[in-house]
């Protein structure tokens, strides 16, 4: 029987076997000096030659192949399920870890038995902080300042809320939470927080988990003296289909109802209905984009 690994590595594959590829020749560069790692490769039932060339050339990865698009949440179940490791880290396909990144995080949770969850710096393709990396849990005026760009300008000051602007890119602190394209987790906080919640089909998955793990008493940091590449929008693309849009919006509704909602009724169906109001103009400004690009 082999020996338990220090950490277990899991990405969810949906096509781009090119972003795929890149993800795990970072994880090999980048590995942690003195830790066994063992990485899962869940292919979605995705579209295209990703779990072909993960299975010729990663024969280190443990492949497993869906016979059907389970959604995300779903698909990393079925490795965190399984694993055994004393860490674990939720990684998508999109990213590219820099080197010393596993390192330094895993000395990080070694040293804050009361961290759960730790995510570093996300780095978009133009060097620039991806904002979703840090973020605070939405009131219901910051989410329509973000979403109407209002909360995302430099001088929003409040109204930024949802990006934590109290913490800098390059700075340590507890955040409300982490994005889900880098998520490490101590198992022994997995065992009482429990699965992602697999009512999400794709997106606000790792909102609501943070959200479950400080509801367990279980810190969720940031440190941003370590970046990870993120290709943000590399596997979905750069427009969201109907159905991505209908599943972002419905999550956004799930983690309402099951995190904010039920002191004021008039201020629950106030947000319902701007939900709704949002998915019909991401739909049609998606569609619209998808035909003139």
């Amino acid at each position: 029987m082999s020996p338990t690994p220090d950490i277990e590595v899991i990405i969810v594959s949906y096509g781009s076997p090119d972003l795929l590829q890149a993800c795990l020749r970072s994880l090999e560069r980048s590995a942690p000096a003195k830790r066994s790692v063992l990485v899962h490769v869940v292919d979605n039932a995705g579209p295209g030659q990703a779990a072909d060339m993960v299975g010729r050339e990663f024969p280190w990865v443990r492949l497993q192949r869906l016979p059907t698009n389970v959604g995300f949440a779903a698909a990393n179940n079925v490795a965190l399920r399984a694993v055994t490791a004393p860490y674990v880290l939720v990684l998508n396909p999109d990213t590219e870890l820099r080197d010393g990144v596993l390192d330094h995080l895993l000395t990080v949770m070694d040293e804050r038995p009361d961290v759960g969850m730790v995510g570093c710096r996300l780095e978009k393709l133009d060097g620039t902080l991806d904002h979703a990396a840090k973020r605070s849990f939405p009131t219901p005026t910051a989410a329509l300042a973000h979403f109407t760009g209002i909360g995302r300008r430099s001088t929003a000051g409040g109204l930024a809320q949802y990006r934590a602007p109290d913490l800098g890119e390059r700075e340590v602190g507890v955040v409300d939470a982490v994005n889900g394209a880098f998520m490490l987790v101590r198992r022994a906080a997995l065992e009482r927080v429990g699965l992602l919640d697999e009512g999400y089909w794709l997106y606000m998955e790792d909102l609501d988990w943070c959200a479950r793990f400080w509801q367990q008493d279980w810190k969720v940091l940031y440190d941003g003296r370590v970046t990870t590449l993120h290709v943000k929008g590399g596997t979905a693309g750069a427009h969201r289909a109907f159905k991505q849009n209908l599943h972002f919006h419905r999550g956004m509704g799930r983690f309402y109802r099951r995190h904010r909602a039920g002191d004021h009724v008039a201020v629950d169906l106030a947000v319902y209905c701007a939900i709704a109001v949002k998915l019909a103009i991401s739909t049609t400004r998606s569609a619209h984009a998808r035909r003139t690009s």
